[in-house]
């Protein structure tokens, strides 16, 4: 299935982030949107990134071959509905909410009027806002993809092939348990970086020298608090069943915690942080085998201004795309400073034998 014309509703930092990619990656003639603010459209217009657009849902959407809802979850099934005199079944309809059950079910009420896959970019920043928005922001970013029970596999499969066609890695899994991965590894530690943020506001001292403070670590790990309040509002009510799940095993882990402190319990805080780290340490080569191939090497070089410059334009000069580069900062069981990762083996191959001629110490990865 070609796409010629694409709906978006909703011209925030995903759905802008879309039609860039669509409209420079894709070829895509023409691409329509809705949007609440007139402004954003008009500046997308401008830009050549949208070649239509309307505040309100009406026949602009006629004949789309995919539409987008890009808007908070709760909003998801009432722009379905508005949608649905200028759709037919040969539309796509698909959304980019974090959470999947409540949607999938709702709109499954539908029954077959819609064609529906539902969808989920895992990529994003605090910031978002159409003026955040950019072509690749999806670049080797996973998108799950839930399809409804009248989509057909050719359907799926052209939509997973427009999402590589973007840059990103599309898996396909039921809502269900979308819900329950996505509540343990991105709502719950939504809220958490908000309560932390909450307490240290609680707890600061009248010269409030926790908020001078507060860098490093603390300002990492409570990044992300500075997401929208009006979406993560919505997506605790609509995986709150999943949430609750997750926030009660948090709860348990943390009651332990508290134990082992009270009762100096070396052993077991030694063992409670030496778990984390190992498992945390094996998320820097996670590129799961099953989805896409990645071949890895390590290279040893000094921490000097230009270091990683120089390596980097030596592959640029000889085409080689890097598709993952990091410093590893935890070296104990490593070897080498730098990561790369490449899309194929002749890459690689290419890669440390050049690094080798210019006397880098290279360390192949299996």
């Amino acid at each position: 299935m070609m796409f010629h014309k694409v709906g978006i509703v909703g011209l925030g930092l995903i759905g802008g982030s879309i039609a860039k990619a669509l409209k420079a990656r894709c070829g895509i003639s023409t691409i329509v949107a809705c949007n609440r603010r007139d402004d954003v459209l008009q500046a997308a217009y401008a830009e050549g990134v949208i070649d239509g657009y309307t505040t309100e849902i009406n026949e602009l959407f006629s004949q789309c071959d995919i539409i987008f809802i890009c808007t908070p979850v709760d909003k998801i099934f009432e722009y379905a509905q508005k949608l649905l005199p200028y759709i037919d079944s040969n539309c796509i309809l698909t959304d980019v909410g974090s959470t999947k059950s409540a949607i999938y079910e709702r709109i499954s009420s539908l029954g077959n009027a819609i064609t529906y896959i539902g969808g989920h970019p895992m990529t994003g920043s605090e910031r978002f806002r159409y003026s955040a928005s950019k072509e690749h922001l999806f670049e080797n970013a996973y998108y799950i993809l839930t399809p409804g029970e009248y989509a057909t596999s050719t359907q799926t499969e052209n939509f997973a092939q427009l999402l590589r066609n973007i840059g990103a890695i599309p898996i396909i899994m039921p809502p269900k348990q979308h819900d329950y991965v996505v509540a343990s590894i991105s709502h719950v530690p939504h809220i958490v970086a908000s309560a932390l943020v909450n307490t240290v506001k609680e707890l600061d001292t009248p010269e409030h020298y926790m908020h001078q403070l507060a860098a490093g670590g603390f300002k990492d790990i409570t990044r992300i608090a500075s997401s929208s309040p009006e979406m993560w509002e919505s997506i605790c009510i609509e995986n709150q069943s999943e949430i609750l799940t997750v926030l009660q095993s948090l709860e348990n882990n943390i009651k332990k915690m508290k134990e082992n402190i009270a009762s100096l319990n070396k052993e077991e805080l030694f063992s409670y942080f030496d778990t984390a780290r190992q498992y945390r340490d094996s998320f820097v080569n996670v590129t799961p085998s099953s989805y896409v191939k990645r071949y890895e090497i390590t290279v040893d070089v000094l921490d000097r201004p230009g270091s990683i410059a120089i390596i980097t334009v030596l592959f640029s000069s000889h085409n080689i795309n890097i598709k993952n580069m990091s410093i590893i900062n935890n070296r104990e069981q490593e070897t080498g400073v730098l990561y790369f990762a490449f899309d194929n083996e002749d890459d690689r191959q290419t890669s440390i034998r050049l690094l080798r001629q210019m006397n880098y110490e290279v360390f192949v990865k299996d």
